[in-house]
């Protein structure tokens, strides 16, 4: 190696960059490698102090030092067709463009041996690398031989660089489950060429490093149990992928279970939905239960405790309970005979007069210091129909009474819950006790909290059924439905909450972060347009311009071709943003992208001041290095499509509600703003969902596509995770 003093390369615990350790693994180069919990990217710190940040930036440097023949390319050319494979590289780990990126390389390969030129370089490593961390995904496609040009280059290097890519796979990619890079222990040091050199046991662990107790491998049986009395939003998502991951981790199943015990809340529609956000985000569950498939034998079991003493029916006022539980009070009814007991059960279970006035309540410790512990409500009445049985029933049980017996009537073995319902597992354990049931453990993971945002589905029913929003997929809630308009990739939403693991700290979360993890993702793929503000926009006449309008045919994404191509029209009057007219002084030489340069002789403004139109004259040979502004433009013709861009704010004003604290009171009065705008006549083509860049404006979702001149496009604007202020 040319140069010495390399000290380490660190980089998150579940993100190890496979493409710089095979490097140096290859290349002979000794890299010592320590993971971080707070690193959010690979780091290569030097022995005096200086540092290297990025994948590719490390990569380029190893290239660069390494004792290998035309590594980093045989001159600029090679070096620059190289550095384009790097940045292309990571749209193999983009969820649904993996097989698109395959096809693409699969045809460039055809006539190849390597991806530049015909030397081994760390552009083919990168793509190696990329493959490999896939996992199953890739070597499924590998076995089915649908890209044989790729598998055969994949092969081939594989077979050539055995001994050192072995060990980089053995090290850091899965063998089972998600295909996720192997989380190394934070702060465990590995050298790439040698053996651990401080195994310092961690002071945080990822989530693939997180045991279950009593875990035992294929026998893992989880559940996700959301009631269906809302949409699921981002909360829920976290336990319902930590149910997902630990269920592959253990070679195990999930359960989709609907806790239906509370007709009032719950509908059908709620049930749909939220199937649908299930799989959409990818959970695989093994079968869909209801706790109303149970009603049965929790009644029979509620008669049978009640017959042993464990449990009475109370008809003290639902509030005055609520002190005595508060105080330690046993309640008047705590000493009724079974007999009295009895007699109220059926009452209630008749949906009487009388038996609407009582509940059952389980015969705990209402000294215990732990308030979950003083005799909870088993039963209640409801005389509302059920949204799957009708009005079969007038008595529906609490959720702390069936969730207990349902979990292990259904064999399962471990039950993820929030850690804010910590203060209820003694009693989740004591009713399964009393019930004589096997005993299922429960394990915590911290609830997920977000700034600005409400996760209760009772306020977030409140904005629904107020008209304060569109319903509940409006790209302000906290819904699946609702961030994946507004234009979130779920592969993000999954690597957001796999990053948090299932650590019992409370979190409160910045949305900046998640949408940082989207770009990263879209920005390698998603189509370029362009757009120009509606008011005020003006015209640029260009003198020297073309008399003629005429066409080019450019890519929708210069550094990726599967995007397409778009008909882009040059005339002699083009369109600018008011916005950018304003910055711009005579005699000035601007850039017009994807045409050149051009100079601004004039400036003509009306009486007040207002810039009317500008006159110029095409600079073609004008080099783009030395031009300040860079300008999007639009030709002045008929094709234009016109827009309608969204863009959205949080629904309330304070970061976080106190406890006690009314949202009501920090509603933000401007959650949504609409600017009219034109857009290239390419974007007649976009399709509803379809994901884009206009250029010097941001990333948009299509969430209305082109039916009709008179009606316009409409595209949501996504955050690319530059924190923006609550509107004023």
């Amino acid at each position: 190696m040319k140069e010495s003093g390399l000290k380490l390369l660190s980089f998150p615990p579940d993100n190890p960059p496979l493409s710089i350790i095979a490097a140096a693994k290859i290349a002979g180069i000794d890299l010592p490698t320590q993971t971080s919990s707070s690193a959010s990217f690979p780091t290569l710190t030097f022995s005096d102090g200086r540092k290297l940040h990025g994948n590719s930036v490390i990569l380029r440097y190893i290239g660069r030092q390494a004792p290998i023949p035309n590594f980093y390319g045989d001159g600029d050319f090679h070096a620059a067709q190289i550095d384009e494979w790097l940045e292309y590289a990571p749209i193999i780990s983009c969820g649904s463009e993996f097989e698109n990126a395959c096809s693409y390389m699969d045809v460039y390969l055809e006539k190849r041996t390597f991806f530049v030129s015909h030397y081994f370089s760390i552009a083919d490593i990168a793509i190696w690398s990329g493959l490999a961390g896939a996992g199953p995904r890739w070597e499924s496609m590998r076995k089915s031989n649908k890209y044989p040009n790729l598998v055969r280059w994949y092969n081939s290097i594989s077979a050539e660089y055995s001994e050192p890519l072995k060990e980089v796979t053995a090290l850091y990619v899965g063998k089972k489950g998600s295909g996720k890079p192997v989380a190394v222990k934070s702060k465990e040091v590995k050298s790439v060429n040698g053996d651990n050199s401080d195994k310092t046991k961690a002071g945080s662990r990822s989530t693939s490093e997180i045991d279950l107790p009593n875990a035992e491998m294929g026998k893992v049986r989880l559940r996700f149990a959301p009631e269906p009395s809302g949409f699921l939003h981002i909360g829920h998502s976290k336990a319902a992928l930590l149910n997902q991951y630990f269920a592959q981790r253990y070679q195990g199943e999930v359960i989709l279970r609907f806790d239906d015990t509370n007709p009032t809340k719950e509908s059908n529609e709620f049930v749909e939905n939220l199937i649908k956000d299930v799989e959409t985000l990818g959970i695989k569950y093994q079968k869909i239960t209801y706790t109303s498939d149970y009603f049965p034998k929790l009644m029979d079991l509620a008669e049978k405790m009640i017959r042993e003493g464990k449990a009475y029916v109370d008809d003290t006022p639902r509030e005055q309970m609520q002190k005595e539980r508060m105080d330690g009070i046993e309640s008047k009814c705590r000493s009724n005979s079974v007999e009295e007991n009895l007699k109220l059960w059926k009452e209630m279970i008749a949906g009487s007069e009388r038996g609407l006035q009582c509940c059952v309540r389980g015969k705990l410790d209402m000294q215990d210091p732990n308030k979950s512990l003083r005799d909870p409500v088993y039963y209640r009445c409801n005389p509302v129909p059920h949204h799957r049985i009708g009005s079969k029933y007038k008595i529906y049980p609490t959720y702390d009474f069936a969730c207990p017996f349902v979990d292990a009537e259904e064999g399962i073995t471990h039950a993820l819950r929030s850690s804010e319902y910590h203060d209820r597992n003694a009693q989740y354990y004591r009713i399964q006790e009393d019930m004589g049931m096997r005993k299922v453990h429960i394990y915590e993971f911290s609830r997920l909290n977000m700034v600005y945002t409400l996760l209760s589905k009772r306020k977030l029913l409140w904005f629904v059924q107020n008209g304060k929003v569109d319903g509940w997929d409006d790209p302000r809630f906290p819904t699946v439905q609702g961030i994946v308009r507004r234009g979130l990739k779920i592969e993000a939403l999954i690597q957001f909450i796999v990053e948090q693991g299932a650590s019992k700290n409370l979190n409160l979360m910045e949305w900046d972060k998640l949408w940082t993890i989207n770009k990263k993702i879209i920005d390698p793929v998603c189509p370029r347009h362009t757009a120009v503000i509606e008011e005020r926009r003006l015209l640029l006449t260009l003198t020297n311009g073309p008399d003629k309008p005429f066409v080019r045919i450019i890519p929708r994404h210069k550094k990726y071709e599967g995007a397409g191509e778009k008909a882009t029209t040059f005339t002699k009057r083009i369109w600018l943003d008011y916005a950018d007219a304003e910055c711009i002084s005579v005699g000035e030489e601007v850039t017009l992208m994807d045409w050149g340069n051009a100079i601004v002789k004039e400036i003509i403004k009306d009486q007040d001041g207002n810039i009317t139109q500008l006159v110029g004259v095409l600079h073609l040979e004008g080099s783009v290095k030395t031009t300040k502004l860079k300008l999007t433009w639009l030709a002045e013709t008929n094709e234009l499509v016109n827009l309608t861009l969204m863009e959205f704010d949080y629904l309330i004003t304070k970061k976080k509600l106190e406890e006690g604290e009314d949202f009501l009171d920090v509603l933000n009065p401007c959650t949504k703003k609409e600017i009219a705008a034109v857009g290239d006549s390419n974007m007649r083509n976009l399709k509803q969902g379809e994901i884009l860049q206009l250029e010097r404006k941001g990333y948009y979702r299509c969430d209305v596509p082109f039916i009709r001149s008179s009606k316009p496009v409409v595209l949501f604007a996504i955050p690319d995770g530059r924190q923006q202020s609550v509107s004023k």
